[in-house]
């Protein structure tokens, strides 16, 4: 935990924001999408509503000094509902689950009696749970979002094409990184951060190049057409296994229909926009590709080194790509900006000091990396965030879309197992 922290109307508003953005989620989907089909990559967003108030109350209401716990919720059997760590994945449909009325009547009581200890008991510790609440929100919020995708469900209200700044200059080919020492993760001194980031510690970095931009629709489109798809060599073992497992021969959202290739965004079948990152590919689907090309992924150092490391050798990093000023919408693609992908040519305001463009935003970007701790891990208060992951998971960077900009640094990993394509991801490459 930190000792200094945001004041109370700031934190405040995290919360207003989040709750907002989870009802225009959720409050507009019919009774039998509140439940929707029983699936391993979604959860029933009834049962996801109510999770977000269980999670709030658990860590803003009921925990105490020392790490004991109320035993008691404002609803009853909240904890055999909605304690994601003891109700497995698959029985979340089966719960008895409270009706839509009385879940967003949890909510709402919960969130009102965290804003009243927050207007009249903070200190640092409710500090600490309140933003560990809202950023979870904010999680689950993109959670939803995918699920909306997956299911083939309407837009959300807060999705649309917007024109951003585009550069005159197209952020083609590859910036020349000059590699050295720096310290990957974040500092004791960056505020609210997670366990995973703990703490900054040196590396060495040989030169590398590494591609301005996100690998488009359209140069993965001449990977697929060159039956990239059907080449047992351009796959590793566990990839080529995930592909013959549910015969994969493009995107999943990718379909050809009269010699064209159109692409779903929700429920709706467009046209695929070649100057556009291609997204909804795994990890399986972008190291193949890379092969392919004679390409590789970027380690997470490398990723990070080129986000936030000045061209002089300064030790000194920046939180953001272009500098410590937090993301407007002339620097990032992120929740607000346009709800959906624009151009990789957009938003030139957003360069890393090494020519690498929309670094953050638009689409997570897969890393070669597995999900692993830093040296010295120690689990924060939510142990189940990131221990129970290591292993088995490859580590995403960057933020997409519909990730909120309060919620993303340069030295924020996001983590999902290889073979997950709902998720709004794609890929840079590396020489």
């Amino acid at each position: 935990m930190i000792s200094l922290h945001p004041p109370a109307e700031m934190l405040r508003q995290m919360l207003l924001d989040a709750r907002s953005r989870t009802l225009t989620l959720a409050t507009d989907l019919q009774a039998s999408q509140l439940l929707g089909p029983r699936m391993s990559i979604v959860n029933p967003p009834l049962w996801e509503l109510g999770h977000l108030a269980w999670f709030q109350e658990h860590w803003c209401l009921r925990q105490e000094k020392g790490g004991t716990v109320h035993d008691t919720s404002i609803m009853l059997n909240a904890d055999r509902l909605y304690d994601s760590a003891a109700v497995p994945h698959e029985v979340r449909w089966d719960l008895p689950l409270p009706r839509l009325e009385e879940t967003l009547g949890y909510l709402q009581s919960v969130l009102e009696r965290v804003l009243e200890r927050v207007a009249t008991e903070l200190d640092a510790d409710l500090a600490y749970f309140v933003q560990l609440a809202a950023f979870h929100e904010e999680m689950h919020c993109e959670a939803l979002t995918y699920t909306r995708q997956t299911l083939e469900y309407s837009a959300p209200a807060t999705a649309h094409r917007a024109q951003p700044e585009m550069s005159e200059e197209r952020s083609s080919g590859d910036a020349q990184i000059a590699g050295g020492e720096f310290l990957l993760g974040a500092d004791s001194h960056d505020g609210f951060v997670f366990d995973n980031e703990k703490w900054a510690h040196p590396v060495t970095l040989r030169p590398f190049r590494m591609a301005r931009s996100a690998t488009t629709n359209e140069q993965y489109r001449a990977f697929v057409e060159d039956q990239g798809y059907g080449r047992r060599d351009l796959w590793c073992t566990n990839g080529w296994q995930w592909r013959q497992s549910v015969a994969a021969e493009h995107p999943v959202y990718w379909r050809k229909q009269d010699g064209d290739w159109y692409a779903r965004r929700y429920d709706v079948w467009e046209p695929i926009q070649p100057d556009e990152p291609v997204m909804h590919v795994n990890w399986f689907e972008a190291n193949a590709y890379c092969r392919w090309a004679g390409r590789r992924l970027p380690s997470e150092t490398e990723w990070e080194y080129a986000a936030a490391t000045e061209r002089t050798g300064a030790v000194t990093k920046r939180r953001y790509p272009w500098g410590d000023t937090p993301p407007r919408d002339v620097h990032a693609n992120l929740f607000g900006v346009s709800g959906v992908c624009v151009d990789v040519a957009a938003l030139p305001h957003g360069d890393s000091a090494w020519g690498c463009r929309q670094m953050i935003g638009n689409v997570w970007e897969w890393t070669a990396d597995a999900f692993g701790p830093y040296p010295g891990f120690v689990a924060d208060p939510y142990k189940e965030y990131s221990q129970p992951w290591f292993g088995d998971h490859k580590v995403l960077r960057g933020g997409s879309f519909a990730t909120r900009a309060a919620l993303i640094r340069n030295t924020w990993r996001n983590f999902y197992t290889p073979d997950r394509r709902d998720v709004f991801a794609g890929f840079r490459t590396c020489a």
